[in-house]
């Protein structure tokens, strides 16, 4: 329960036991409960998206509030780390400056428009996505991208001698993947063949995304980390949108 805590804490604002002190066992253990995390948040997405849809009804209005909700949610964790990834990798730079380009605090232009780029995008996946998959798609959206997130940290070697992110990478094993993944299915393949089938897709995504950027950079960061989660998460949403221009899709849902 405690590595639990300490993931919710770490990842979200969400602070039910206020923990100051975290060890790096503290770190490691809570990497198997980053689906649980993301169920929480999955909850918290579904019941805004209901509520507006359901009493609101703008759905201009509802896109741009689930666009601002996770990021209040998460404190802004991993775009900012989907930032500081897309002003490395897109600075044309030697390795070893892309990575001390990611490590510096303040964001460039390639991370400003990156970001503002997969805001519209998401946008405009929200507005097209049927009312009728908006909820389940939320719902299911942070429990598969905190699933990218720890196949990112068990996976792939840590591209720095030290960091934050490094801590994960080092306590994550075998173990680690296993109980993530049983979690995600658990919490995934209720909703349906459609969910069943973005967990699938947005597992080979993430390793596909973090095969590149170990083949760019050496190996992955806790940016890298952050953004990985970000892009699965606009996957799922991109499958659900998809799904949204047939309606015959729709039934899949519950099959």
């Amino acid at each position: 329960m405690n590595s639990f805590l300490v993931g919710l804490q770490f990842l979200t604002r969400i602070h039910i036991v206020r923990q100051t002190v975290w060890t790096a066992e503290d770190f490691g253990r809570s990497t198997r409960f980053f689906p649980l995390v993301g169920l929480v948040l999955g909850i918290c997405y579904a019941l805004a998206a209901w509520l507006l849809v359901y009493f609101v009804g703008m759905r201009t209005l509802t896109a741009v509030l689930l666009l601002i909700l996770p990021l209040l949610l998460t404190g802004g964790l991993h775009a900012d780390g989907f930032m500081d990834t897309a002003d490395g990798v897109f600075s044309g730079r030697e390795r070893k400056c892309k990575l001390e380009i990611m490590k510096d605090s303040r964001v460039g232009s390639f991370g400003v428009v990156s970001f503002v780029l997969l805001m519209f995008l998401q946008f405009a996946l929200l507005l097209d996505m049927h009312p009728f998959l908006l909820v389940p798609a939320l719902f299911i959206m942070p429990i598969i991208g905190r699933m990218a997130m720890v196949l990112a940290i068990a996976c792939f070697p840590y591209a720095r001698a030290d960091g934050m992110g490094k801590t994960f990478a080092d306590m994550a094993d075998r173990k680690t993947i296993v109980t993530a993944s049983v979690m995600a299915v658990v919490f995934v393949f209720p909703c349906g063949l459609l969910a069943s089938v973005a967990l699938m897709l947005g597992v080979l995504f993430a390793l596909f995304f973090c095969r590149a950027m170990t083949t760019t950079l050496g190996g992955v960061t806790g940016d890298v980390y952050g953004a990985v989660t970000v892009l699965t998460e606009t996957l799922v949403l991109a499958i659900f949108s998809l799904a949204s221009v047939n309606p015959d899709v729709w039934g899949i849902l519950w099959r």
